[in-house]
């Protein structure tokens, strides 16, 4: 018997909760904070593995360069709680992985900020800074924001037309509520998508008038970063790699890998994990054990993590990513209009 069917009675109950929970916002009987400002929210309907950081990413360097923006993360995994601002002293500890992954990428170009309260911390950051936008990661479900621009991320692998509710399938609300998304991204798609299997996705997750449908892929970096000295992939193809990953769907990077290098070693902790001394201790001596030439490789999440652990930083590689964006420019103009008519200048 397949034991997911005994989760349906419960997935049901989740459904419903989280159904009259969207219910009760819509019809404004519990309150939701609308700043008539740019507010760009991306998310995804289910746990994660939709790839939200690197489209992050990609709209913070999209906007930054016309436009003063701040990023705003729950900082999921720190250590510390309230509203924070990033700064050359920040680590992954206080205010998380994903924010300080923002910060290592863009520096003072853009305001990176952690908050649990996204009211309170976006009153807070509009009153700090003159901003133009204020782009939130994983904030689909926070409903006590009122925004009018949200990002719906869902994988091409696990399209949520084909997921379930939690405890059954990944979804933190029905896949109805998709329906609250102005741009919907499949995430995660082959090198080479054809226009007759976008079209059939395209039904599948039943994309309304109102709504515009893209398609990603993601591209790694042809470069391997380090502290000091990075180092070109090709010149690592006949390196044997310890790859370190503690994100959500791991599988392509790893895919990746074991393509790219001679030999991969592979250690997989849980999304978000925090090291402690002994992981450290077994990724060294799992490290001392393997034949050289050698490096150990991580992503650039887990990079934040795991850059303050002196025993292995001279060793200690990551590889970025990035994604790239069919129709791009329709894309980048949707976002680049509504920021435009809804930011302090306008």
């Amino acid at each position: 018997m397949n034991w997911r069917i005994l989760l349906f009675p419960f997935a049901g109950i989740w459904w419903l909760i989280t159904q009259i929970r969207n219910l009760l916002y819509s019809a404004g009987i519990f309150p939701s904070t609308d700043f008539k400002k740019a507010i760009i929210v991306i998310g995804n309907l289910s746990v994660g593995g939709t790839g939200k950081s690197p489209h992050a990413i990609y709209v913070l360097d999209l906007l930054r360069e016309n436009f003063k923006v701040a990023a705003l993360s729950r900082g999921y995994g720190r250590e510390t709680s309230g509203f924070i601002v990033a700064n050359y002293d920040s680590n992954a500890q206080q205010i998380g992985d994903e924010p300080m992954q923002f910060f290592n990428r863009f520096k003072n170009r853009i305001v990176v900020s952690v908050g649990e309260d996204r009211v309170a911390a976006i009153k807070e950051l509009f009153a700090r800074f003159k901003l133009d936008a204020v782009v939130l990661d994983d904030a689909f479900q926070h409903r006590k924001l009122k925004t009018d621009f949200n990002i719906l991320l869902t994988s091409y692998k696990n399209l949520y037309s084909n997921d379930y509710v939690l405890p059954v399938g990944t979804l933190r609300e029905s896949r109805l509520n998709a329906d609250r998304a102005n741009i919907i991204v499949v995430t995660k798609t082959p090198s080479k998508l054809t226009e007759d299997e976008k079209s059939k996705i395209a039904k599948e997750l039943k994309i309304k008038e109102y709504q515009h449908l893209f398609f990603s892929k993601i591209v790694y970096s042809h470069e391997l970063k380090h502290y000091d000295l990075p180092m070109d992939i090709e010149s690592a193809k006949d390196y044997n790699v310890l790859l370190i990953t503690g994100i959500a769907h791991a599988k392509p990077f790893i895919n990746f890998c074991k393509i790219q290098f001679k030999q991969v070693n592979h250690l997989n902790y849980p999304d978000h994990y925090n090291f402690k001394p002994n992981d450290i201790e077994q990724i060294g001596e799992v490290y001392k054990e393997m034949e050289g030439p050698k490096l150990i490789l991580t992503t650039e999440k887990d990079y934040m993590r795991l850059k303050q652990e002196y025993a292995i930083i001279e060793n200690l590689y990551y590889l970025p990513i990035s994604v790239e964006v069919d129709d791009a420019d329709t894309f980048n103009q949707i976002i680049l209009d509504y920021v435009t008519k809804n930011s302090r200048g306008h």
